[in-house]
Parts: structure tokens; C-alpha cells; sequence
């Protein structure tokens, strides 16, 4: 199966403007430490998203976790 949230992460933080700096400064708010290289990985969909900061993604980014799992169009 295709690793689908780091594609909904990148286009979900595009349609807000958000710079991949900008996310990790949120997602450190809220106590997940990642860094801006972290998320790049993340995008790119060579490093898997745990289901903590999944969450805290759909928070952040105001998106149900569904829609990040492909689930939801």
C-alpha cells in the first residue's frame, strides 16, 4: 500500500501558505519535535508519520486525519 499522508501533509500545508519552517514551529507548540528536514522526508515519503504526530498534523493543519490517510477526498 501507498504511503499517502505525506502527499496530503505537502499539499494540505501549500494550501495554507505554510512553509515546511512554519509547520515544524506548530508542531513543536504542541509537542512533536520534528524538524523542517523531518517533514521534508515526510513529504517526500521516505519517513513514516507515527500516529501521535498524525494527529497533531490534522490539528495543525485543519484537516481530519481521514483525509491525510486518503480516506476521505
Amino acid at each position: 500500500m501507498k504511503n499517502v499522508a505525506g502527499a496530503r501533509i505537502r499539499e494540505a500545508r501549500k494550501n495554507r501558505l505554510m512553509t515546511q519552517v512554519e509547520l515544524a514551529t506548530k508542531l513543536q507548540n504542541r509537542s512533536v519535535n520534528l524538524e523542517s528536514g523531518s517533514i521534508c522526508r515526510i513529504e517526500a515519503g521516505t519517513r513514516l508519520v507515527t500516529d501521535f504526530e498524525l494527529m497533531v498534523f490534522s490539528k495543525v493543519l485543519d484537516v481530519p486525519v481521514e483525509w491525510l490517510l486518503g480516506m476521505q477526498n
